[in-house]
């Protein structure tokens, strides 16, 4: 068994997220996978195990398993592409299962993510103060047009929009404290965005909870923001773009389409390269 590693999201055949993708020939141990992950000491490998002709698939990060990794299943479309031919895929998580369509786009892999269903809620008050205390920024360089909230794409994501760019750029954050408060809440990772227009957002993306300061590109994320805006009614429908990871030169594209459908499932797609 090898692992590959494969760079999701890139942008113009750069950058990108990269993660591990190993196909198994069986199912292995909780431990044998975190020990992997581990080595690879990517935020994410994906780990799969072919079912008739779909895949069984478990995400994790060095520190725990992911309940759903975006840029990791990306990555593994582009594998499955490689090694089974282009198509349509069914992915199995741990609960429930997505699919995947793996095709081409101007001469390089592409691959489109069908999300399970979504949901928005409500996050206490006292618990937003606790986390902006933790941030380079503070309540006075919020858009008060995007109001906080939890975003479910197969993980919690919590959505906080910045006003000002240069705010957005400077971010930084406590590890150990933002850590702890996103176990607390079960929140994966933390979305710090600024809106350019109504279709191009700029997202950086901590992810404490796996370990990992920043992620470059969030494939869950980026589903969990299209359902944070059709929830809230800022953009009920429609596609759009999320440039990532340019603050840490790992430059980073990826495309959003959703229907107005409550709680439908939303597809995120993007490039991927293999890193040599």
């Amino acid at each position: 068994m090898k692992v590959e590693k494969i760079s999701a999201f890139s942008y113009k055949n750069d950058g990108g997220n990269p993660a591990g993708v190993l196909f198994m020939d069986k199912m292995l141990s909780d431990n044998e996978m975190l020990k992997i992950a581990k080595e690879v000491n990517y935020s994410e490998t994906a780990f799969l195990l072919k079912q008739g002709d779909d895949f069984r698939i478990r995400y994790f990060s060095p520190e725990t398993e992911i309940p759903f990794c975006g840029h990791a299943t990306i990555a593994s479309g582009y594998s499955i592409g490689q090694k089974f031919g282009l198509g349509k895929y069914t992915l199995f998580l741990n609960e429930g299962s997505i699919k995947i369509d793996v095709g081409e786009k101007n001469g390089e892999s592409f691959t489109s993510i069908s999300s399970v269903q979504t949901h928005s809620k409500e996050i206490d008050e006292e618990y937003i103060t606790n986390l902006i205390d933790s941030f380079s920024f503070n309540k006075n360089d919020l858009n008060q047009d995007y109001p906080i909230k939890i975003a479910f794409s197969g993980n919690n994501h919590l959505i906080i929009f910045l006003k000002d760019k240069q705010k957005f750029s400077q971010m930084k954050y406590d590890f150990p404290k933002v850590k702890s408060l996103m176990e607390k809440e079960n929140i994966v990772t933390i979305s710090i965005l600024w809106k350019e227009n109504e279709n191009l957002y700029h997202s950086r993306n901590a992810f404490a909870y796996g370990g990992v300061v920043e992620d470059p590109a969030t494939g869950s994320a980026a589903i969990a923001l299209a359902e944070y805006l059709r929830n809230t009614g800022l953009k009920k429908s429609g596609e759009i773009e999320i440039l990532q990871g340019f603050d840490m030169n790992q430059p980073s594209q990826l495309f959003v389409s959703f229907s107005d459908v409550d709680n439908s499932s939303v597809k995120v797609s993007g490039t991927s390269r293999v890193i040599k």
